[in-house]
């Protein structure tokens, strides 16, 4: 009944390093699904445009991407959903949740910088949940990596088997463009930064004397020696390894320029999968169900800074989401209906009246929600694979304005409720601490609380660097522990008591001291 919508979608994260050029590829394929008509710079060019995708003001000024966007549009008749993530490593955990959130991925490679740390964490994490991982090694216009080379570090950093479906002719200033191993096609675009230039031959083999025209005898000699070579090493691509997470099909270009772009997104709606089953607590759920269910991977608020909205980002799982319907909120016992839920285009809303698993529909939300929440039909159902992890950085949160402390408040709750940072209350005195993975996350809570709530603060740093949720099977010895350790205490967003330490040395003595409590690295720990 519902496959062929289903089927049609195609939800994935650009994931990558910062700096590699995530953005820039998503907007081109915007560019090239029609979603958007030319592309600006994503930092801001002297025009002033700045990227589709990054729309909040601190993202303008430092032109890197510190929310997660969502954006869809329709492509080839697919139904394609991208979530674009934060490269940056003081916002990882937003990019975690987001993996949480898709079927596939695709990893951008910089071919200047090759593997970076940050590409290294990111791939670890698609690991855990055996997701689909397609690799763009990006900047092939610059003098970079040799692509045999950059693919044996690949191969050896991230641990996952590669089979090249495009290849370079050239990089560099003698870079003429890709071919197209999986459709056999070649496409010689001249440098565009905004429009789609449309020179592609077709060609059915190599030999083909159109060619000729086209490459000067060295490049397309040099092009069939590594086909060969690639095709000797690599054979060709073993599409159910791919679905299983195992083996990642290699694309190359330049997205700036527009080069083999195409090439990427056609192979990728052909091969990318398409919504599958997901884990609850209770049981696993299909996507071809026919009853609806959902998750909340991400909250947004004062994301059109002329209203002071808060959205709520639902993954779609299972079955039909229909405007105006009551569904049931798990956690709350509630039914709730939505009478304005919103499709995205970067920062474009409009109305959905329907919408389908693969789908991310925004919630209108005023407060109900928070990261994990389940929507069903009436099933109690609780999705699995949105933790919190401990952060590392820990600072108390000090209130520059007195007569602003209603604002703070809410400020520091609704930006913690997105998942911006994590709060914990810490007795006596209510005291406000603030648990981040790096220090620019402080500098975007700063800004937003100062620009969207009214309120100045300053954050004073702490000596912790690890937390742990504490749990125990004997309440009595829980509640001891915690009276004893009162000053290293602090309750999360839930109401959890979490330890809160200054070192793992100090964790490994405590938890030696007090034996029936257990220790928990995540928020997950049901």
């Amino acid at each position: 009944m519902v496959y062929p919508e289903i089927e049609k979608r195609k939800t994935f994260a650009i994931i990558s390093h910062p700096d590699a050029g995530k953005t820039t590829l998503t907007e081109k394929f915007l560019l090239f699904g029609g979603a958007i008509n030319t592309a600006g710079a994503v930092k801001r060019n002297k025009a002033n445009q700045s990227s589709t995708s990054d729309f909040m003001e601190i993202e303008k000024q430092r032109g890197i991407s510190v929310a997660t966007s969502v954006m869809g549009f329709e492509y080839n008749g697919k139904r394609i959903n991208i979530l674009d993530t934060p490269g940056h490593k003081d916002f990882a955990e937003d990019t975690y949740r987001t993996l949480s959130a898709v079927d596939s991925v695709i990893l951008v490679v910089d071919c200047v910088k090759g593997v970076e740390e940050q590409t290294e964490k990111l791939m670890s994490v698609c690991r855990m949940r055996n997701t689909p991982v397609i690799i763009f090694v990006n900047k092939m216009d610059r003098e970079g990596k040799d692509a045999f080379d950059l693919l044996d570090e690949i191969e050896n950093k991230l641990n996952i088997s590669l089979c090249p479906l495009s290849w370079p002719i050239g990089q560099g200033h003698t870079f003429k463009g890709v071919y197209s191993i999986y459709n056999k096609h070649l496409n010689l675009f001249e440098p565009d930064k905004t429009k789609i230039s449309t020179p592609v031959i077709e060609v059915s083999s190599l030999a083909d004397e159109k060619l000729g025209k086209f490459l000067p005898a060295p490049a397309l000699n040099a092009l069939k020696d590594d086909l060969e070579l690639v095709e000797g090493v690599y054979g060709a691509v073993d599409k159910e390894m791919y679905l299983e997470g195992l083996l990642a099909p290699v694309f190359f270009g330049s997205a700036i320029n527009n080069f083999g772009i195409k090439e990427l997104l056609d192979t990728f709606i052909n091969i990318a999968p398409s919504p599958k089953s997901r884990d609850a607590e209770q049981r696993e759920v299909l996507a071809t169900e026919k009853n609806f269910s959902g998750f909340v991977f991400k909250i947004h608020a004062n994301l059109d800074p002329n209203h002071r909205d808060r959205i709520a980002f639902l993954r779609i799982c299972s079955g039909k989401f229909e405007r105006n319907k009551f569904y049931f909120h798990t956690r709350n016992n509630k039914k709730i209906k939505f009478s304005n839920p919103m499709d995205f285009m970067a920062n474009e809303k409009s109305i959905v009246e329907e919408a389908w698993p693969g789908d991310v529909v925004g919630l209108y939300d005023s407060g109900t929600f928070k990261i994990g929440d389940t929507l069903t039909e009436g099933e109690k159902l609780q999705f699995k694979g949105i933790p919190s992890f401990s952060p590392e950085i820990f600072k108390e949160v000090e209130n520059r304005d007195p007569l602003k402390t209603k604002q703070l408040e809410k400020g520091l709750q609704q930006l913690t409720e997105e998942g911006v940072a994590q709060l914990f209350v810490m007795q006596p005195g209510n005291r406000k601490v603030i648990g981040a993975v790096g220090d620019l996350q402080f500098e975007v809570i700063a800004f937003r609380l100062e620009h969207e709530y009214g309120a100045k603060a300053h954050f004073r740093m702490l000596s912790y660097t690890r937390s742990n949720w504490v749990t125990s099977k004997d309440p009595k010895k829980l509640e001891e522990f915690l009276k004893r350790k009162q000053q290293h205490i602090g309750e999360d967003k839930d109401g959890n008591p979490v330890y809160l330490a200054d070192n793992e040395f100090m964790i490994n003595m405590t938890m030696r001291d007090y034996p029936d409590i257990e220790f928990h690295k995540t928020s997950e720990f049901k």
